[in-house]
């Protein structure tokens, strides 16, 4: 049996196992509390026409985080955090990720997916791959958006970070995803991923995808690393109408160690105020970095102060801020 053969069986082995996963987890109702949300010029908006700025944090990948991925951690970000969005990292490539269990990765996606839209807040379901998969994410995100069709509170994520791939590709991808996510749904909000980590939206900006409506483009940034100059390209990119939405966001190197620059942070987020520019912040996670905001010894769900680290507490206090 060739390895073309060999490949085409594991696909199809894929399928069936997301179709009965699916089928076992059934469809969700939508939330009465929370509204529709939609592009209007370079702004989301909700039903009524007014600007909405969503703000929270993203779990840590699952494949390596997956105890932050429950009902009552989500409940914590919404009551204590004040958080309206939640991004539930779904990793794809590596070992323990989705294209090798499947099942784990839809377990933890709508468990937080689930959770969120009863605490009526928003969330992504973030294909968190950094390379083209474009058969396994059709597959996905067909199934998902059957479970979450008419949600208002969902959000699709479909590429999280494309590394080496150049725009022309990510936006060939990004057309064949967005058909089968509207082949279910016609409204759901989705996110595109734009070349070298979600950095070069001009390149989005001077060819965007077109005939598609309720999409907007991510910007990423590591704010002691991306500092005026992204900012003037992310300038450039709304100058030409592009709608961006930052959908992954920190303090600190592009590494997600090294030390936290607040005065760039800061800068970001003024920037992201007088543009109404949704975000969440990286990551619920306990990795000895700078950027996972828990230590180690905090517990899955209900942190204290002191299960915080320096990132969590500067993360929990702007969110706080209304």
């Amino acid at each position: 049996m060739d390895r073309n053969m060999i490949k085409s069986i594991f696909s199809i082995l894929q399928v069936c196992v997301l179709c009965c996963l699916m089928f076992l987890y059934g469809s969700v109702n939508a939330s009465a509390a929370v509204e529709r949300l939609s592009v209007k010029g370079t702004f989301l908006v909700n039903e009524k026409g007014e600007k909405v700025v969503l703000k929270g944090v993203s779990m840590g990948w699952h494949n390596w985080w997956p105890r932050f991925y429950n009902a009552s951690a989500v409940k914590t970000l919404k009551e204590q955090w004040n958080c309206t969005l939640i991004r539930a990292a779904m990793g794809v490539e590596p070992e323990g990720a989705y294209l090798s269990n499947p099942e784990k990765a839809l377990k933890c996606v709508t468990a937080v997916a689930d959770a969120a839209i009863a605490n009526d807040m928003y969330v992504i379901i973030d294909w968190h791959s950094h390379g083209l998969h474009t058969e396994e994410a059709k597959e996905f995100f067909s199934q998902i958006t059957a479970r979450y069709k008419g949600v208002p509170n969902v959000i699709y994520e479909i590429f999280n970070e494309p590394v080496k791939d150049t725009w022309a590709d990510v936006k060939k991808y990004s057309e064949d995803v967005i058909a089968c996510i509207r082949a279910v749904d016609k409204e759901a909000l989705i996110l595109v991923g734009t070349p070298h980590w979600d950095q070069d939206v001009h390149l989005a900006a001077d060819d965007p995808i077109k005939n598609v409506h309720n999409i907007m483009y991510t910007l990423h940034f590591y704010a002691a690393t991306h500092k005026t100059s992204l900012r003037e390209r992310a300038d450039y990119a709304l100058e030409k109408g592009l709608l961006l939405f930052v959908s992954e966001c920190a303090g600190m190197e592009a590494s997600g160690d090294g030390n936290i620059d607040l005065q760039e942070w800061n800068k970001w987020q003024v920037w992201m105020k007088e543009h109404a520019v949704s975000w969440a912040a990286w990551s619920i996670a306990d990795k000895d970095e700078t950027c996972s905001m828990l230590y180690p010894s905090a517990p899955d769900t209900g942190w204290k102060s002191e299960d915080l680290k320096e990132w969590g507490r500067i993360v929990k206090e702007v969110l706080l801020v209304k």
